[in-house]
């Protein structure tokens, strides 16, 4: 037995199908565009919705992964909730039984005209579109090229008795067959491709139908390894989700596990009855084991939501995602629905004020934690600028008196300054962290100078937030007192960092620095002033 020639097929031809699987999902989701995450976006409004956008989503694009990682990216921008990201997820894992059904079709023979028709659609048609048409042709055809590529390596395992009795007992011990299953699956992070080298080595009678049911329930759950993977780093929100994909498929496999013999049985009848061959079977039989598992534990989502953040607890810090004020059902009602608005204003303001704390302590401490944090509390404030300005349009269309019609151009505006400071912290904590990347060093006194700076926005965006909060003239005309501070402040600082560079205290770099944070600060001040001539005036 050649194992030079086994193991190079085996690995090759494993290495040219995951290609393939990668190349024709690339062409995929270039051909959709941006509408695969419109869909998520918009059309999640429940778990079943979620299941059926799930579903869509990765037929569209070939990869669950996919789909879960953008689910896990949307819960923690705080655009999907923790139910619809679930049902999103349990979609994705029907979704994915389409790309086993694709390799239980015997077509090896014409892969290489496939990849030859994909070819030409590339590199001979200028049209962006018919490229990635191209694009998938060519993956499809690598897709089986690979598998036919594997089984040549596989075929000669059937002489080897101790390989065949290690996967006899797969049968006998199911749980070995689901471990082995998980663990391959985690290591080439992509559930359709052990899939697919399950189906090969059935079809070279390396291993049963029976035997190949646990391996192919342990492919879905290390299939979540991708989730898992994408969670590292998020919100407590985002890890459950992450958590969520994993015991969604762990319940599956310990139902299925224990109810195998039925399995087989049916998954058996089903092939006798449609005269497939045993590639085409374990397709039906990771069909038969993702859509049941959907029904079985659909009407438990809230439950499953409940068992996740029992798991991984969040804390008195955890950050809120989505809008908590806009209720559509008050619109009829515009003087309710601006209040409410407000309320959603001055805790996008809060929002954004804490962030500000994140990228002081950023910069003081190089915490990347603390970092990452005032980066999700941006993404909050662009998602509320964008939710609470579509609220206040759609309050605007109802009849309106002249003062609510003020009213309503006062917290469109007001919106706007906040999503500013947002923007302007943001740029602080690139600039902090360009220093750190390029080991930029501060003096005592221009640190101590930034800080001073750093305490007076803090205070003045909130008392503005808070004028703007109880109508408070008096505390509005405050603001406009700590704003001229802040201009006065970023004026004195300036000249003395000049002053710094001249006697080579502080080198040119860090200058750069320095006097755009200064100026992101004093912008800051700027639109906090806007905000109380609001109160003040008005307008």
């Amino acid at each position: 037995m050649d194992w030079q020639t086994i193991i190079f097929n085996f690995i090759g031809g494993l290495g040219i199908f995951l290609f393939g699987i990668k190349y024709m999902s690339d062409g995929l989701q270039k051909t959709a565009g941006d509408r695969m995450r419109s869909l998520l976006d918009r059309y999640t409004t429940n778990p079943v919705m979620g299941v059926i956008v799930g579903i869509v989503v990765t037929i569209l694009i070939q990869s669950s992964s996919g789909t879960t990682v953008m689910a896990v990216g949307f819960v923690n921008a705080g655009l999907m909730t923790l139910r619809q990201a679930i049902g999103v997820i349990m979609g994705a894992n029907i979704g994915t039984t389409v790309t086993a059904f694709i390799v239980g079709v015997d077509i090896d023979e014409y892969s290489l005209p496939i990849i030859a028709a994909g070819a030409i659609l590339i590199f001979f048609i200028k049209n962006k579109k018919v490229q990635y048409i191209g694009q998938v042709i060519f993956g499809f055809g690598m897709l089986f090229l690979g598998l036919k590529t594997m089984g040549s390596g596989v075929k000669p395992l059937r002489e080897l008795d101790v390989f065949v009795d290690f996967i006899a007992q797969f049968s006998d011990i199911p749980v070995l067959g689901v471990v082995v299953g998980a663990i391959f699956t985690m290591i080439v992070q992509s559930s359709s491709a052990t899939i697919g080298v399950l189906q090969t080595m059935a079809s070279e009678g390396l291993i049963d139908l029976k035997s190949s049911l646990p391996v192919l329930f342990g492919d879905n759950i290390g299939t979540t390894i991708t989730a898992v993977l994408a969670a590292i780093g998020t919100t407590v929100a985002a890890k459950r989700v992450a958590a969520a994909h994993v015991v969604f498929n762990i319940i599956g496999t310990i139902i299925f596990v224990l109810a195998l013999p039925l399995v087989a049985m049916a998954v058996g009848w089903v092939g006798e009855l449609t005269d497939a061959d045993v590639r085409m079977e374990i397709a039906y039989a990771h069909g038969m084991f993702n859509v049941s598992n959907t029904l079985i534990q659909l009407p438990f989502i809230a439950l499953l939501a409940l068992l996740v953040s029992k798991m991984i607890p969040g804390n008195k810090n955890e950050l809120e995602f989505g809008a908590k004020y806009l209720d559509p059902r008050l619109l009829e009602n515009p003087s309710v629905a601006l209040g409410q608005a407000q309320h959603e204003i001055v805790r996008m303001g809060e929002i954004a004020r804490a962030s500000l704390i994140d990228a002081k302590q950023y910069f003081t401490t190089k915490d990347d934690k603390i970092k990452n944090l005032a980066i999700q509390k941006e993404e909050i404030i662009n998602d509320l600028d964008k939710k609470t300005t579509e609220y206040l349009v759609q309050v605007q269309q109802n009849s309106l008196s002249e003062q609510e019609s003020a009213k309503n151009s006062i917290l469109m505006q007001t919106i706007n300054d906040i999503e500013r400071i947002g923007d302007h912290t943001e740029n602080i904590v690139e600039l902090a962290e360009f220093s750190f990347d390029n080991k930029v060093t501060f003096s005592d006194n221009a640190l101590s100078e930034l800080l001073e700076m750093i305490d007076i926005a803090d205070k003045t965006i909130g008392d503005a937030l808070k004028a703007l909060e109880n109508d408070d003239v008096k505390l509005a005309e405050t603001v406009l007192e700590n704003e001229s501070k802040l201009d006065e402040m970023e004026r004195i600082f300036r000249k003395r960092h000049i002053a710094r560079l001249n006697q080579n205290l502080c080198n040119g770099t860090s200058g750069s620095v320095f006097l755009d944070m200064l100026s992101n600060l004093e912008r800051m001040g700027d639109h906090s002033k806007n905000i109380a001539q609001y109160v003040i005036y008005g307008e």
